[in-house]
């Protein structure tokens, strides 16, 4: 793209801000911010189709180690409602805060996940992605994304840092468990504005789901159902959100850096078909994501290759690459963090 004359003499402040308010006007000429009721309509119902399908399943095998293939299915279920509830928090599925946010409640209900804490905290990501002092999402007692993250671990913390790269898939087997015990603190710590609310879904999501399963299967299969449900559906939301930052530059309060950067070289995209695209829920373009992050998962497709068309002319750096490729850039980086702790200096803290 050429700089007109009058552009060049202007602040670079203000053309990098210009460059942004440019990528929104294409974007909005497009109409990939105009909202997809049938899309989402089908997707739920898909879902809520699915999630019946699996109750039915789990009704009629009883008490069975057949079972564990449901609690698997189920976990892939529930994983895809949370990915509508990602929506319905960012304002994808209708214009009114209120529509969404029934969605977004009764999505919450049903993965026993709290909506509004998670919207809090997530709302904090996207306004600093891959901040190393304001991103909640690389705050995290057991793993470190900085040197400086890891040389403030401590005790079993410093143990799971110093091998993070190899801990990491299996430290997801907890993630499901760790979003609902937050969600419950957050309830308990008044932290949410709709306590009464969010504590009764948490409340009745729990006694439905430890009753139905303690019900239908004896001690022992309930457990074993309970871990692998609850361990394969960490390792799915887990493993769809990895990609998305870790491994990507991380910020500091020293990096002076507009929107449209800020929210591009912190993020990585993954390519693949439309599977792929369900697989993640979307997640797959997080670049478009992060600079619009109200666009329907249905237009983030479309959105693609107009953002990055921009991002090349303006010398900015696009990054995306395969699904494994990009679990072996996570990896990498986690390993080279935890290499400062398994140098002699640091190794008998």
């Amino acid at each position: 793209m050429t700089a007109s004359p009058a552009s060049e003499t202007q602040p670079a402040e203000a053309r990098r801000g210009s460059e942004f308010a440019e990528l929104s006007r294409w974007i909005k000429s497009e109409g990939l911010l105009h909202r997809r009721h049938t899309y989402y309509a089908l997707r739920i119902g898909t879902n809520l189709a699915l999630l019946a399908a699996g109750v039915v399943a789990f009704v009629l095998l009883g008490d069975s180690w057949w079972q564990m293939l449901t609690a698997a299915g189920i976990a892939v279920v529930l994983t895809q409602f949370a990915f509508i509830g990602h929506d319905a928090g960012h304002r994808q599925i209708f214009q009114s805060r209120r529509g969404n946010d029934v969605i977004g409640y009764a999505h919450g209900a049903i993965t026993g996940i709290s909506y509004q804490w998670w919207v809090s905290k997530h709302n904090r990501h996207h306004a600093n992605p891959n901040h190393e002092d304001e991103d909640p999402d690389i705050d995290i007692l057991v793993l470190a994304f900085t040197d400086r993250q890891a040389t403030t671990k401590r005790g079993v913390a410093h143990f799971i840092t110093k091998y993070q790269a190899f801990l990491f898939f299996p430290l997801l087997l907890v993630e499901a468990i760790m979003l609902r015990i937050a969600s419950f603190q957050a309830v308990l710590a008044k932290e949410i504005k709709t306590v009464r609310l969010e504590g009764t879904l948490l409340v009745v999501h729990t006694v439905v789901y430890l009753g139905a399963v303690f019900t239908v299967l004896s001690p022992g299969k309930a457990l074993v159902f309970i871990a692998i449900h609850q361990g394969l559906m960490g390792v799915y939301l887990g493993c769809s959100f990895a990609p998305n930052h870790k491994g990507m530059p991380v910020l500091s309060k020293d990096d002076a850096v507009d929107f449209l950067r800020k929210q591009v070289l912190t993020s990585r995209n993954i390519i693949g078909g439309r599977w792929v695209d369900y697989l993640f829920g979307g997640l797959n373009y997080q670049i478009e994501h992060h600079l619009f992050p109200n666009m329907p998962r249905a237009n983030l497709r479309r959105a693609q290759p107009i953002v990055q068309e921009y991002c090349t002319r303006q010398g900015i750096p696009y990054v995306h690459c395969g699904i494994f490729a990009s679990y072996r850039q996570v990896l990498s980086h986690l390993h080279s963090v935890g290499a400062t702790l398994r140098t002699p200096a640091l190794a008998n803290n």
